[in-house]
């Protein structure tokens, strides 16, 4: 089985722009997450009421771990900051907007998303520890790194492979690796493309491209870049907290000069959340 990687790109390019409210609320974030009117934002989400429900019913979900209902925008803009909803409002437009079924990838989309969200929770929570500035703007980023797949589902099921590319993926060492010997590229690196396509933000793009391993990178970039590694090394599409995924990504800590225990004692706490809930 092979792809068309600009088959792929062309279908990126067709794709419309997001909706109205996500051009607003993108607007309000211009000069920076920390400079957002933060009653201008409620106001913004809170006039679409299916982005408002989304919003409040993924910000409870347990693995951002909140003991308590949130039960409006405003609290949740206030707990969760400015960046957390940003990236939930860029998640819900995303998948508005690009309507696939990611079965090529051997999940269901309820689990895709589910996944994302402790990729994002896990960023959080672990990395707020270190350096509470780069977790804040990395968690959003790992809420939506892996939209390209979204992408590349469309396409697999277009082509009629969605068991081919299902059992490849199940086969491969790695997602990335099985996807660069269909298309010559990632999901990742086409996650930039989609960011590109529709303006958002230019060092979003930079990362998610140099995830990539074929692309990589910037020195500037690496801490984020490395810092996404072990998100979703320790949970992704082929593995959920695994104990080889964890060590895996336990590996990669500690290259990083970080504490190993502290990345585990978070990482085992939003599997068990995660496993409490299923």
């Amino acid at each position: 089985m092979t792809m068309d990687f600009k088959a792929i790109v062309a279908d990126i390019n067709e794709l419309p722009p997001l909706s109205d409210i996500t051009r607003v609320v993108n607007s309000l974030y211009e000069n920076g997450a920390e400079n957002v009117n933060i009653l201008k934002l409620v106001k913004a989400i809170e006039s679409d009421a299916a982005l408002s429900a989304n919003i409040l019913h993924m910000i409870n979900a347990p693995y951002y771990g909140f003991s308590r209902k949130i039960a409006s925008i405003s609290q949740a803009v206030t707990l969760f900051g400015t960046n957390l909803i940003y990236g939930l409002v860029i998640n819900y437009a995303i998948h508005s907007t690009i309507k696939a079924n990611v079965r090529p990838y051997a999940i269901s989309n309820d689990r895709f998303n589910a996944i994302c969200h402790m990729q994002s929770a896990l960023m959080s929570q672990w990395y707020s520890k270190i350096d509470l500035h780069h977790a804040q703007y990395l968690a959003p980023l790992a809420l939506i790194m892996e939209s390209g797949k979204l992408v590349v589902s469309r396409e697999v099921v277009k082509a009629g492979k969605i068991k081919e590319f299902a059992e490849g993926i199940k086969n491969a060492e790695s997602t990335t690796i099985y996807e660069h010997e269909l298309f010559g590229s990632s999901s990742y690196y086409i996650s930039g493309l989609l960011f590109e396509h529709w303006n958002m933000e230019p060092l979003y793009v930079d990362i998610l491209k140099g995830l990539d391993y074929e692309h990589k990178s910037v020195d500037k970039l690496n801490e984020y870049i490395n810092t996404l590694d072990v998100v979703r090394t320790a949970v992704n599409v082929k593995d959920v907290f695994s104990e080889k995924s964890l060590q895996e990504a336990s590996e990669l800590v500690e290259e990083m000069g970080l504490m190993v225990d502290d990345f585990l004692k978070v990482a085992k706490r939003i599997k068990e959340k995660n496993e409490s809930k299923s």
